[in-house]
C-alpha cells in the first residue's frame, strides 16, 4: 500500500478548475518531485493535502486512511507537515521556540496544568526542551538555538522551517519550492539536507521545485502539471526529455 494515495483530485474557485483529475501514488520512504510551469496547480495541490482547501471532486489517503475533509490540524495529527515557499518562521521568537512550536502537536499536559504550572506542564516543558535541542542538533542549528529566528541567515532559516516541521512527527513532509531565493551552494546544501531528513528519519517526502538540477538530482520520480492537470509522470530523466513537458516550460 502507498503511503499517500491520492484520486482523481480536484478543485473549482467559481467557474475555473484549477485542479482537475490529479492522482498520485507515492510509496514510503520515497522522495518525489511535484513540478510545472507557474500557475499550474502545484501548490493548490498542497492546500488541498493539508486541509486548507476542501476539494470539490476525488479523495486522498495517508497510509490507509482518508482524509479527505479533514480540518488543517486534523491532517496535521495524523501525519502531514509541510513548509513553504516564503519561509514563514516566528521571527520574533528563538530558534529553540519555533522548534517547541512543532512538538507541541504532542504535549499531554491540559489548560488548567499549564495555568496553575503543575507538575504535568513541568515534565512535560522539559521533554519539549530535550527533544527540540535533539533536532537542532541534527540540523547543525544548536548554536543558534538563542537567537531570535529572523537573525539567521538565509539558509538556516530553511532548515529551522523544516526541523520545525518534522518536530511534528509527521509521515509525509511536503516541502514547497526549498530552494527558492537560494545560491548554487545554499541549493546544494539543501539537497544535501533533503536527502538526509529522508535517510535519518525514514521520511516521505514530496516536493514542489522549480530547480530542475534539484529535482532531477534528488528526486526518484515526478508528476509534472500544466493547468491543472496531469501532463507526464515517471522517472526524471524520462518526464523532463518528453516533448510535451518541454513545451509547456518554453513555449513552442
Amino acid at each position: 500500500m502507498a503511503l499517500l494515495e491520492v484520486t482523481n483530485l480536484g478543485i473549482s474557485f467559481g467557474g475555473l478548475r484549477a485542479v482537475d483529475d490529479f492522482s498520485v501514488s507515492i510509496e514510503k520512504g520515497a522522495l518525489y518531485g511535484l513540478i510545472g510551469p507557474n500557475g499550474a496547480g502545484k501548490t493548490t495541490v498542497f492546500y488541498m493535502l493539508t486541509g486548507v482547501y476542501q476539494p470539490t471532486v476525488g479523495t486522498f489517503a495517508l497510509d490507509g486512511e482518508n482524509l479527505t475533509g479533514k480540518t488543517p490540524l486534523e491532517i496535521s495529527h495524523k501525519g502531514i507537515a509541510r513548509t513553504f515557499q516564503n519561509i514563514r518562521l516566528f521571527n520574533k521568537m528563538t530558534v529553540l521556540d519555533n522548534v517547541k512550536i512543532g512538538l507541541h502537536n504532542h504535549v499531554k499536559y491540559n489548560v488548567l496544568d499549564g495555568i496553575m504550572r503543575l507538575p504535568a506542564y513541568f515534565r512535560d516543558e522539559q521533554k519539549l526542551n530535550e527533544d527540540a535541542k535533539r533536532l537542532l542538533e541534527v540540523f547543525d542549528l544548536y548554536g543558534e538555538k538563542d537567537y531570535l529566528a529572523s537573525n539567521l541567515p538565509y539558509g538556516k532559516q530553511r532548515k529551522l522551517e523544516i526541523a520545525r516541521a518534522l518536530a511534528t512527527a509527521p509521515k509525509l513532509l511536503l516541502l514547497d519550492e526549498p530552494a527558492a531565493g537560494m545560491n548554487p551552494n545554499e541549493t546544494a546544501e539543501l539537497m544535501d539536507t533533503i536527502r538526509f531528513v529522508r535517510d535519518e528519519f525514514d521520511m516521505t517526502i514530496l516536493l514542489i521545485e522549480h530547480d530542475m538540477k534539484l529535482v532531477s538530482g534528488i528526486c526518484e520520480e515526478i508528476t509534472v502539471l500544466n493547468f491543472g492537470q496531469v501532463l507526464a509522470q515517471g522517472k526524471p530523466a524520462e518526464v523532463l526529455s518528453d516533448p510535451k513537458v518541454i513545451v509547456a516550460y518554453l513555449g513552442e
